[in-house]
């Protein structure tokens, strides 16, 4: 290894540059973790920390995400008499542009009902929720990207809301979820008898397919899902949309990653070319070199995933700073998969450069150009 290591060590400067830029492609691929990680967290923690028995939605309807559902708010009153329905609360859903001063923005505005709290922010971290129809709760990437803080107005078509909170876990990357009453959410829509959604929460000791059977023969054009059924359709929906954008970036750098390193190795293999046919002639074991070949390969993938670490954090902090919409979360599950990736391609990296060292002839070693 300390020959491994000398070998490296005779052209420093395209060590330092080998190892940089391995380390930011495993920084790429870290990044894509946490974004994913972030998205899929922010996507559905709003129906995750929703903890409802059932959601009702418009036949067809699969989520809330990607879908559409339009359903009447006359059914509340009917939902409730059922003797198994402890909760139930109208949610209405839908896209709609904040201005501030002369900017506009987009948010995925959810009103509900007040009273029973179900459907709206999953986690306040500054203010309190929302209490009367002029008031209205912004995510937190939201609010630091357009500058809002509990207190401030803002204007949704005619209508004057002031910010009384911002919650967390409703930052979906692409959009960012808020909240008002539903009464303030059906008046900007100008359907007051519309809704997306009921949430209802049923007795402990109800059976929970017969109710779904009862509750639909209530409400015509409808579908009803378990909670733990509507949220794996949602993260369905979220991993169709963000998935493949995810594994063909990173393996884009994945691929990278090989190229520049397997170029580097046969680059040393190239300028060692007489030495290596030496210690072909004195009679090295026939493993020697390739291990020599791969001992380099892992220690420079092994240094690059340790700068990689060291430098992701600070890297990721500047970015979220510059753009609070961006919301990474990374796990040590995520870092160690990450640097498996960075050695499988280190070696596969070896595995290329070796073929330069089977074309070297012992008698190489006489030749002189």
């Amino acid at each position: 290894m300390l020959y491994t290591i000398k070998i490296l060590l005779n052209h420093p400067t395209r060590l330092i540059l080998t190892v940089t830029g391995i380390a930011l492609c495993m920084i790429l691929m870290l990044f894509l973790f946490g974004i994913y990680k972030g998205v899929s967290d922010g996507s559905v923690e709003y129906i995750r920390e929703n903890k409802v028995d059932l959601w009702i939605l418009q036949r067809n309807s699969t989520n809330i995400l990607r879908g559409t559902s339009i359903l009447s708010a006359y059914h509340t009153g009917r939902i409730k008499k059922n003797e198994n329905v402890t909760e139930v609360s109208p949610v209405l859903l839908l896209l709609t542009t904040v201005k501030n001063s002369n900017k506009r923005s987009t948010i995925f505005l959810a009103g509900y009902d007040t009273e029973t709290g179900l459907g709206g922010p999953p986690k306040l971290i500054k203010g309190r929720n929302v209490k009367t129809d002029n008031e209205i709760v912004l995510d937190n990437s939201f609010a630091q990207k357009n500058g809002f803080n509990v207190g401030d107005e803002l204007i949704i078509f005619e209508d004057t809301l002031k910010v009384c909170g911002i919650s967390s876990g409703t930052n979906a990357f692409v959009i960012q979820y808020a909240f008002t009453t539903l009464a303030e959410a059906q008046s900007l829509l100008g359907f007051p008898g519309i809704i997306t959604c009921y949430l209802v929460k049923l007795k402990k000791t109800s059976d929970i397919d017969n109710t779904v059977k009862e509750l639909q023969t209530l409400i015509d054009g409808s579908v009803i899902y378990n909670h733990n059924d509507f949220l794996k359709n949602n993260i369905k929906e979220m991993e169709s949309g963000f998935l493949p954008i995810l594994y063909a970036v990173a393996s884009l750098g994945a691929i990278v990653l090989t190229t520049v390193l397997s170029l580097i190795l046969s680059i040393n293999i190239l300028e060692r070319k007489k030495d290596f046919a030496v210690m072909k002639i004195l009679g090295s074991p026939s493993g020697f070199l390739p291990k020599l070949i791969i001992q380099q390969a892992v220690f420079i993938s092994l240094i690059s995933g340790g700068l990689s670490i060291v430098l992701y954090f600070p890297l990721v902090s500047i970015i979220e700073k510059l753009s609070p919409e961006v919301s990474t979360i990374i796990t040590l599950s995520q870092i160690i998969l990450v640097l498996i990736i960075g050695l499988i391609m280190g070696v596969l990296s070896s595995v290329i450069a070796l073929s330069r060292l089977r074309k070297i002839y012992p008698l190489e070693v006489f030749y002189e150009r």
